[in-house]
């Protein structure tokens, strides 16, 4: 993909501190227009990974581009937008006055800040909250006021580092039809949250790191339209039966009389019982399941994480 269509494109990216390896050779490329999970157990590198692309924290080796543009170039940094997972917010402010106070930090002028506050603190239900100090908010609206300063510039590429974190299931929609808003108007999302239910209804794709390693990337429409775990309940399973299974997909699970396999869609399903049935098995029970983004998870980075 050429480096045009790219909001994020990084190359062995590593960091160390001390002797402690946080990121050890990123490699990743996120096209422009989408919104892009970025999935792993904890102590993974996610957040040193995203201050890296930042240019807040300086890689030992490797590269970084970000909108086309080495990491950490100021004019670059005017084009993004940064929900951080740990935030801090000057508690004497009110609402209102964070805004102002990151707008300029954006070089924004009056005039845009009057048109832009207002409007976004509606989008993110704090109206009726616009002069409270912000050392009286709550946990969800804490999260509601940095998500809007992260939106404040319209931004070109939005990073947004556990944006759920304390907001009920209302809260959670909210943020996610602000995600999606952003990818119509064009915006790039790059997403870290734990809830990987959310991930699976809101990004086009995912990249699943362990040890600051990409181990794979993943369309979401794959998991719609086609990989599934078939559960089977039969008899006179042997080893050569499971190793003609190969030609639909890769067995998971056997016993006895109990199989598991994934195969790339449902549709091979007939066929599969038809082999098995001239092989001379005995099927009694036949159960799809689509797998889930979770249960993709815990396959690729296993369930301890590998820490």
């Amino acid at each position: 993909m050429q480096t045009a269509d790219l909001a994020i494109r990084t190359r062995g990216l590593r960091k160390t501190f001390l002797n402690n390896v946080a990121v050890e050779g990123l490699t990743l490329e996120v096209p422009r227009g989408e919104v892009f999970g970025f999935l792993g157990p904890n102590g993974a590198g996610k957040s040193t990974s995203i201050k890296m692309m930042l240019g807040l924290v300086a890689p030992t080796s490797g590269e970084a581009e970000v909108l086309g543009r080495p990491a950490g170039e100021v004019e670059t940094r005017r084009k993004i937008g940064f929900l951080p997972e740990h935030f801090q917010f000057y508690g004497w402010l009110s609402g209102w006055e964070l805004l102002d106070v990151h707008g300029r930090l954006h070089g924004m002028s009056r005039q845009k800040l009057r048109q832009r506050i207002p409007m976004l603190l509606e989008l993110v239900g704090l109206t009726a909250h616009r002069d409270k100090r912000v050392r009286e908010f709550s946990k969800g609206m804490l999260q509601r006021i940095g998500l809007a300063q992260a939106l404040l510039n319209e931004p070109e590429l939005i990073f947004l580092d556990e944006p759920t974190s304390g907001l009920d299931p209302i809260g959670r929609r909210l943020v996610r039809d602000i995600i999606k808003a952003q990818r119509e108007r064009g915006a790039t999302v790059f997403l870290n949250s734990h809830l990987l239910s959310e991930v699976e209804i809101t990004c086009d794709r995912v990249a699943f790191i362990k040890r600051g390693r990409v181990l794979e990337t993943r369309a979401i429409q794959t998991w719609i339209d086609g990989e599934t775990t078939v559960s089977l309940r039969a008899r006179k399973l042997d080893a050569q039966i499971l190793a003609g299974l190969a030609q639909w997909g890769a067995v998971i699970h056997s016993d006895a009389e109990r199989l598991s396999l994934t195969v790339g869609t449902s549709d091979v399903i007939p066929d599969l019982l038809r082999y098995l049935v001239r092989s001379g098995v005995d099927v009694f029970e036949v159960t799809p399941h689509r797998l889930s983004l979770e249960e993709r998870f815990l396959q690729v980075v296993g369930e301890d994480g590998g820490l």
